[in-house]
């Protein structure tokens, strides 16, 4: 069996950090197993859907590295829906219904004051021809539900939650086509995943109930359910579940210099048994991926932890890796020498100034007399081998300075920073011209 996924977004908005968790553990079985990853875009809501959601949504997962080996819009199979629903109106398994919204309303609330689930009674089973006739000269449009099958429980062995159970009499049966003829999520997904074939399904827990209903939809039309695994949800340090993560948006994500690595490193492992760790590549993550190691907590997300992750990460960038975003001119060593200093890639800029400009810092006054001398210090040692230990210990001996009042000086007239990297690996860097200048800028 060749192992098939999907992610299938609606393009009524961007990426939030729970949509990308779906797509990756997606994207991550299918590639373990050597399968098919699918972007299924659902945009059957025309007036919210837009191109620009859906290359966003594109533009992300290609950011992140999730690349599908298939894409497709629902709206473009409105035909199949269709199709789907005539055979199923024709085995008694779905039927109009023309009760208003809120007629349904009031009926849902006299069955709670009874203290009886608000279920619906299936009441438009019971409609002759004659009725049907009457409401639609009334003008109403019918919605279509989906019939149950009350005989058997639905059951299915889920990869996250294990054995599942439903009584399918303690379920509404489910609109599946609105009264203007739109269509909800229910049917059409159903048909796309088995005209494609798909294998596994993974989604939120918050999907149980609809992949309890979809159940009978496949087997109604003849087909045989997917495998199915419900992780637990998201959550943010504040508690609150990923659908309202609103500020953490892989926009917003990209624009704080987060590397694509590193969320998909904290994306992957989150809410399993296994740890998370700093990674450069992917492969690792997709050796590892098992549903087997998911837990049934919510799992946190935590946007401060990610950047202590991302720049764990940065620490161990090679330089091919961020080239193309440094400072033009900015070679291997000027990046093996910032980098264990950095946060992020983009901080580097910030670095070229200090590595290849000029810089001036004023000194302290109890200072300027010690940089003063280290100018001149600077001026007469050999440079070929080790400046900074050549440098730093003829001033220890011939100012008798050490420790802090010895090293802090001299790195904030050299860099104009209180710490940063190894000046031993700065100082070859900078240049003896340069270095020279500088003490003697931040002495005068």
């Amino acid at each position: 069996m060749t192992v098939v996924t999907r992610f299938a977004p609606s393009p009524t908005g961007r990426l939030h950090v729970g949509n990308v968790r779906t797509a990756l553990h997606n994207w991550l079985w299918a590639r373990r197993n050597r399968g098919r990853f699918i972007l299924r875009l659902d945009d059957t809501d025309a007036q919210r859907s837009s191109e620009e959601f859906a290359q966003s949504i594109r533009d992300d997962l290609g950011w992140l590295g999730l690349s599908p080996d298939e894409e497709l819009c629902q709206s473009d199979r409105f035909g199949r829906y269709e199709a789907a629903l005539e055979r199923l109106a024709a085995d008694g398994r779905a039927y109009p219904a023309y009760e208003t919204a809120q007629e349904l309303d009031l009926k849902r609330k006299v069955q709670l004051s009874r203290g009886m689930p608000p279920v619906y009674d299936r009441s438009a089973l019971a409609l002759s021809a004659e009725d049907r006739a009457r409401f639609e000269a009334e003008g109403r449009r019918p919605h279509w539900r989906f019939r149950l099958d009350h005989g058997s429980p639905i059951e299915w062995n889920d990869l996250v939650r294990g054995a599942q159970h439903f009584d399918p009499a303690l379920l509404s049966d489910p609109v599946i086509r609105r009264e203007d003829g739109s269509w909800l999520y229910m049917l059409p997904s159903t048909v796309d995943d088995i005209e494609l074939g798909i294998t596994h399904v993974v989604r939120g827990e918050d999907h149980v109930a609809n992949t309890a209903l979809q159940i009978q939809m496949f087997e109604a039309l003849g087909a045989e359910p997917p495998a199915f695994a419900h992780e637990a949800l998201l959550v943010g340090s504040e508690g609150k579940l990923s659908k309202r993560l609103g500020s953490l948006g892989i926009d917003s994500i990209r624009e704080a210099g987060i590397e694509p690595i590193a969320l998909v490193a904290k994306l992957a492992r989150i809410g399993t048994s296994l740890p998370v760790e700093p990674a450069v590549s992917i492969e690792p993550l997709i050796e590892t991926f098992d549903f087997a190691t998911f837990g049934r907590a919510p799992a946190r997300f935590d946007m401060e932890e990610l950047k202590v992750l991302n720049a764990r990460i940065v620490h161990r960038l090679p330089f091919e890796a961020v080239a193309a975003r440094l400072p033009a001119g900015m070679a291997a060593a000027d990046w093996q020498a910032i980098r264990p200093n950095l946060k992020t890639v983009a901080e580097a800029a910030a670095w070229w100034d200090i590595l290849h400009g000029h810089i001036e810092c004023a000194a302290e006054p109890e200072d300027r007399d010690f940089l003063a001398a280290a100018a001149e210090t600077a001026a007469a040692i050999d440079w070929s081998d080790s400046p900074w230990k050549v440098l730093t210990t003829s001033l220890k001996g011939g100012t008798g300075r050490s420790g802090k009042a010895l090293f802090h000086p001299l790195r904030r007239a050299l860099t104009g920073r209180d710490s940063g990297p190894e000046m031993a690996a700065l100082l070859p860097l900078i240049g003896r011209d340069e270095t020279i200048a500088r003490l003697r800028s931040a002495a005068a």
